[in-house]
């Protein structure tokens, strides 16, 4: 059987997990049904329209375009996977435009949580909590990514000019400003972190053990704080990273300078901040406005 086959080269060729063969064969025999109650056709014989009218139903019922587009990929790679096998003549799919899907904005914390999470949370005592602390704003008040934070290293750390000199994807640098506040927390930090039982580490923030940070232990640190101030689904790194984008974004920065501090290639990735501000910007008309 077509589909059998294609499961089995998909499994030991593709070396896919079965965890997504299942997912194929679901989505396969879904469609495997449609044609056969629809057309009373099979598989080898589907045509274009065929493939057309089992998205539009799937959408009709509801079904996410990103679910969708899902079963489409799967049904392209059963027809590209039976061409190359002399199974069939044609691809039903070649023309079979997917469905657009909607950008998910990125979530922030709102300026007030912000507030409170830094000015009026209690911290662990120790070293621990001053890390901690010095973490998160160091997140919020650069915008830099986790992988950046772990490897930032006290050399990086330019005091006399007041910057952070940061070194992201692509081995490309970037200098990111020093704001006062930030720098008194970074000294304060650093008189502990000397008295951790290290004996050369050149890394900026450490475990209690004196270790390099790693992922696991930033994310359940970054996690259980926002917990306290925000209802977010994610409560990452990186929602601190679309935070201080927001943020500075909704106060009046320049999208370029933000695309420069935040260590994007292209204006595009930066773009799609300035929807939140848009989403801001009508929920202050709509309540303000006395004809909205």
């Amino acid at each position: 059987m077509l589909l059998d086959e294609f499961l089995k080269y998909l499994q030991l060729e593709k070396r896919y997990s079965p965890h997504t063969v299942k997912a194929y064969q679901i989505d396969l025999i879904q469609f495997q049904d449609y044609v056969e109650e629809t057309y009373e056709s099979v598989l080898q014989k589907a045509k274009h329209p065929m493939v057309r009218s089992w998205l539009a139903q799937m959408l009709d019922y509801g079904i996410s375009p990103r679910s969708v587009n899902r079963k489409i990929a799967a049904i392209k790679s059963f027809y590209k996977f039976l061409l190359k096998e002399e199974k069939v003549k044609e691809d039903p799919t070649i023309k079979v435009v997917p469905p657009k899907m909607s950008k998910k904005l990125p979530a922030f914390v709102e300026e007030g949580q912000m507030r409170q999470l830094l000015d009026e949370l209690d911290f662990a005592d120790g070293y621990a909590g001053v890390r901690d602390k010095l973490m998160i704003e160091l997140f919020y008040s650069t915008g830099i990514r986790q992988a950046e934070l772990i490897h930032l290293k006290i050399k990086d750390i330019d005091l006399s000019s007041n910057v952070i000199k940061v070194l992201g994807k692509r081995n490309k640098q970037r200098l990111i400003p020093l704001t006062i506040e930030l720098r008194q927390k970074i000294e304060a930090y650093l008189k502990l972190r000397f008295e951790l039982p290290i004996k050369d580490s050149s890394y900026l923030l450490l475990t209690n053990k004196g270790k390099k940070l790693y992922p696991t232990l930033v994310y359940r640190q970054v996690n259980h704080y926002l917990s306290q101030v925000t209802s977010l689904d994610k409560k990452s790194p990186h929602v601190l990273r679309h935070t201080f984008a927001t943020h500075m974004l909704n106060n009046g920065a320049d999208l370029n300078a933000i695309k420069e501090l935040l260590g994007h290639a292209n204006l595009s990735a930066t773009q799609v901040y300035t929807h939140n501000t848009i989403d801001k910007l009508k929920k202050v008309y709509n309540q303000a406005h006395p004809r909205a």
